[in-house]
């Protein structure tokens, strides 16, 4: 951008020149160094934490789907990567032994229900004691308490979708056999019902950057658009400065200055939904600094949108 305001410089000097406007002279010829460094100290670097810009990315919730219960696989009614709703079949696990265990309890309770029935009339005419009811009531609690953990169990062998969104990468088939283990999850399910649109600004041009911020957003997937957006929440810790319980004493490390993490919000929130996670783009921030730089941000940041139809990365 320099460059470019530095040859219309360049142009409108030499036209000025031809009609003997200015005088062709040495200091006239050498004017345009002293306007590109005059530029680059008062515009270019000020724009650089006035209108800062780093690259932004869409983000979605992925859930690791781990059923409840253990059991093999006896359906698989979705298709990968097709939109569902919260509440659809994922995939069923054989019900057999959990609906046996229900029903298992459900006669031991009515026994013990029958029991208690008993010896509370036993010890209504003073034929029983005390401690029988209570022992009774007791078992029937108990069995309650399980007879609930039972049909939570056979509810488990149906696993449903936790939210709107879409399974990717399918491979789990009929017959499979699924554990209920965090480290053996079944499938991936990727949550749309929020879209996360979050932008990298290096620290050094954090410190005018506030919440309420305006900010555009250009999209590789989009190319020749911008959107328009808002400065949603900046991320107050990243992992370097982040401690972790290890029991080993502190180990030294290579450390950087790495990009803060600011999340925007779209003033069309679902100009995004459409966008595959992982959509790539550039960000522009205009905070409250240098206003006189932002409109050349904006232009450059088109320009960039313009780019996009020509440069892949």
């Amino acid at each position: 951008m320099i460059l470019f305001l530095t040859l219309i410089y360049v142009a409108l000097i030499a036209a000025m020149i031809k009609i003997k406007v200015l005088p062709n002279n040495l200091a006239v010829k050498l004017s345009p160094i002293a306007f590109a460094i005059l530029l680059l100290i008062f515009l270019f670097v000020p724009m650089q934490w006035g209108a800062p810009t780093g690259s932004a990315v869409v983000l979605r919730h992925s859930v690791q789907i781990v059923p409840n219960v253990a059991g093999q696989v006896t359906e698989v009614p979705i298709e990968a990567n097709q939109p569902v709703k919260k509440g659809t079949v994922l995939f069923r696990i054989d019900p057999t032994q959990y609906k046996a265990r229900v029903d298992q309890l459900n006669a031991q309770l009515e026994l013990a229900q029958l029991r208690l029935e008993q010896f509370t009339e036993l010890q209504r005419r003073n034929a029983g004691n005390r401690f029988q009811v209570e022992e009774a009531n007791a078992g029937v609690r108990t069995l309650k308490a399980q007879l609930e953990d039972a049909k939570w169990q056979l509810d488990s062998t149906t696993i449903k979708a936790p939210a709107d969104g879409f399974a990717t990468a399918i491979a789990l088939r009929s017959g499979a056999r699924v554990a209920a283990l965090p480290l053996a999850p079944a499938m991936a399910f990727i949550d749309t019902s929020e879209t996360i649109i979050a932008a990298q600004i290096a620290q050094i041009y954090t410190r005018h950057i506030k919440v309420g911020n305006e900010a555009e957003i250009t999209f590789k997937a989009l190319p020749g658009q911008v959107y328009k957006a808002r400065v949603d929440t900046i991320l107050p810790a990243i992992s370097e400065g982040q401690v972790t319980v290890s029991g080993l004493a502190a180990s030294p490390r290579q450390l950087g200055s790495r990009p803060f993490v600011i999340r925007l919000k779209l003033d069309q929130p679902d100009a995004a939904d459409d966008l595959p996670a992982g959509t790539f783009g550039q960000v522009a921030i205009y905070t409250s600094a240098a206003a006189a730089a932002h409109p050349i941000r904006r232009v450059m940041l088109r320009m960039q949108a313009w780019l996009n139809y020509l440069i892949p990365f």
